[in-house]
């Protein structure tokens, strides 16, 4: 088993521009996104593997809750930019924390569990591997040492991270496969089990 410790990258939009998908009215999916990302960052930071969680943002009012949550965070260098922005700050998590890995993680996985994400980079193994999501086309989780790190989030991320010679992570890992952009992704997620950010969310 690795004895690798990592640092999870979180690339969040700020809350107001997030999930357009969402058909709910603006308050909520404000609401919705923040709750997502928070729950996501609470798991990241209960996995025995994760060493820090450092945030990638524009919003400096949600920086607050994400730091008052245990994260650290860091603006965003290149906006509009997923892939580039996640290398930057996989060069500012070496500086800060070198012994450790960067794995990128996806914002949006509201019912994700530690114990599936620690179940990840056990396989992972401090080598370059992906997540897929449930539909396996997309990705929610890239990591490899930071000498090589080379995410290739966006359309068909699964067959590009594949191209690029990273190896695809098995398992069940239900949690960490369930990202959620629309109304029917999130009551998948509601299914696995929602974390309590995005349960109140659901209230409002």
């Amino acid at each position: 088993m690795t004895t690798s410790s990592y640092v999870v990258l979180l690339p969040v939009k700020p809350p107001a521009r997030g999930k357009s998908r969402l058909e709910v009215d603006p308050a909520r999916r404000r609401a919705l996104a923040a709750g997502f990302a928070l729950d996501t960052a609470r798991a990241c930071l209960s996995a025995s593997r994760v060493r820090a969680v450092l945030a990638v943002t524009d919003d400096a009012s949600f920086a607050e809750d994400l730091r008052a949550a245990g994260c650290f965070t860091i603006p965003d260098g290149v906006a509009g930019d997923l892939n580039e922005s996640l290398r930057q700050a996989a060069a500012e998590a070496h500086r800060r924390w070198p012994d450790t890995v960067p794995v990128a993680v996806c914002a949006d996985l509201p019912a994700l569990l530690a114990t599936d994400l620690d179940a990840a980079l056990d396989e992972a193994g401090g080598r370059p591997a992906f997540v897929t999501d449930d539909d396996v086309v997309g990705t929610t989780l890239y990591t490899a040492p930071y000498d090589v790190f080379d995410p290739r989030f966006g359309t068909g991320s699964r067959a590009r991270h594949l191209d690029a010679g990273a190896r695809e992570i098995t398992g069940e890992l239900a949690t960490l496969r369930r990202d959620v952009d629309d109304e029917e992704a999130l009551a998948r997620a509601e299914e696995l089990g929602l974390g309590a950010h995005t349960r109140l969310a659901m209230l409002a």
